[in-house]
């Protein structure tokens, strides 16, 4: 599948294990993909983020993404839904950090230095936006994948990052109509 991707794809994914290395992390996710979309800069990706405005808002997203993380990776509708009948995800978190440390329910924390060693390996959710972007570009009768396919592959995975993205202005809607003239 990798011989598909385009050079600004194969840039996504490689500044995505350059975010996981640099972070720490022993593997690659969804967040450390999204991140290397934000980097991009003269691509299609970077086109659509930046129309929608989503990449003024680079700041305000990172920190909800770190949010998230130290949720332990629930989104804010999880910890929402919780709270509606009676579960502080907040106070969990903190109890949870008064008893082991802050950060301890942090997703993607180093996990010793012999595997901080290691090349990250992608987890199962950033797996599958690989391959949610084929099928994206395969929906729309494309023989390769680009960046813009891998961004659209983000917003249609349940889970934080699609949730961040859209609260920040990135839909996957949105981006069709600036990227095709088209709506989904």
């Amino acid at each position: 599948m990798f011989e598909r991707f385009t050079v600004n794809a194969r840039g996504v994914v490689v500044g995505a294990v350059e975010h996981a290395a640099r972070a720490g992390s022993p593997v690659v996710t969804e967040e450390h993909l999204l991140l290397s979309l934000l980097d991009r800069e003269d691509s299609k990706a970077a086109f659509a983020l930046a129309s929608l405005g989503v990449t003024d808002h680079r700041a305000e997203l990172v920190a909800e993404l770190g949010a998230a993380r130290r949720r332990g990776g629930m989104s804010k509708a999880d910890a929402d839904a919780l709270a509606g009948i009676g579960i502080s995800v907040d106070e969990i978190v903190a109890r949870v950090e008064e008893a082991h440390g802050p950060g301890a329910l942090t997703v993607g924390a180093p996990a010793g230095k012999a595997r901080a060693l290691r090349r990250p390996s992608f987890t199962k959710g950033a797996k599958g936006v690989l391959e949610r972007a084929l099928r994206v570009a395969l929906g729309r009768k494309q023989k390769f994948i680009g960046d813009e396919h891998l961004l659209l592959a983000l917003m249609v995975v349940p889970g934080v990052v699609g949730e961040v993205l859209a609260e920040f202005g990135g839909s996957y809607g949105g981006v069709e109509r600036v990227l095709f003239g088209e709506a989904a």
